[in-house]
């Protein structure tokens, strides 16, 4: 099993992260991938430390929505600072998580997009797959992704809200679907009818730890382990064995990201 999306080199790790690790792996974990925000140094040193315990684990790296006001000025610089940071980082496999986030004003709407941009390019460049964030914003990240992305830029639609389009649109642009621990709360109904129609063979499991702990450890800080809640109910939605759901997603995790 995998965990495709959580941020072990967070603050919220960093007192007690072996042992975290630990409760992955009895978890059954073979591996997750980790986010780093580009130019981080304090994540980048914790992601370090976090390779010596787990040499398994792979990276992201990317300049996130809620950032992109740093490169405000020259959006091809958030590129270059990927660029630089990922070809530093043997572990690293993915750029991001990048998109779009309309709901909070932390960057503005055009900043986001032209760093964006430029950061799909960059994967373009790479030959690397991307890790989106999208938030109120579906229908410029899908336009964006057709633009920029040229047909050759594959990747995941990470912690996936959206409605049965937003996965339609993803799936035709040869994007996987992750679900995230929101699958497993009671208001999520709609959400769970569209996981349910998401191909067996383009869908991921994650927690976006230490964010959306899965029930029933609601209130408390999400971590990797918790995965396995997450792939319980999924496999619960197409009447799979966990086994078998475990197995399906860690194959879809190597197909796009590699070994």
């Amino acid at each position: 099993m995998i965990d495709s999306h959580c941020h072990l080199a967070d603050e919220a790790f960093s007192a007690d992260l072996d042992d975290v690790v630990a409760r992955a792996m009895s978890a059954g974990l073979e591996r997750a991938m980790v986010i780093l925000a580009a130019g981080d140094e304090k994540e980048a040193a914790q992601a370090k430390r976090l390779l010596e315990i787990w040499p398994e684990v792979r990276v992201g790296i990317g300049v996130h929505p809620h950032q992109a006001h740093a490169f405000a000025g020259s959006p091809e610089r958030a590129a270059d600072v990927v660029r630089a940071q990922f070809a530093a980082t043997p572990a690293a496999r993915a750029i991001g998580e990048v998109g779009l986030d309309y709901h909070y004003d932390f960057s503005p709407k055009d900043v986001q997009q032209a760093v964006f941009r430029a950061q799909l390019r960059l994967a373009r460049e790479l030959g690397r797959p991307v890790i989106i964030h999208t938030r109120e914003a579906d229908e410029d990240t899908i336009a964006i992704l057709r633009e920029e992305g040229g047909g050759e830029v594959r990747g995941v639609l990470h912690c996936f809200t959206g409605d049965a389009a937003l996965a339609r649109a993803g799936l035709e642009l040869g994007f996987y679907i992750s679900l995230a621990g929101i699958i497993t709360f009671p208001k999520a109904g709609a959400l769970r009818e569209t996981a349910r129609m998401v191909p067996l063979d383009r869908v991921l499991t994650e927690t976006d730890s230490p964010f959306l702990t899965p029930v029933p450890h609601r209130g408390t800080r999400n971590e990797p382990a918790h995965v396995t809640l997450v792939a319980a109910a999924l496999a619960d939605l197409h009447g799979l064995a966990p086994a078998d759901l475990a197995a399906r997603t860690t194959a879809n995790f190597h197909t796009l990201f590699g070994p």
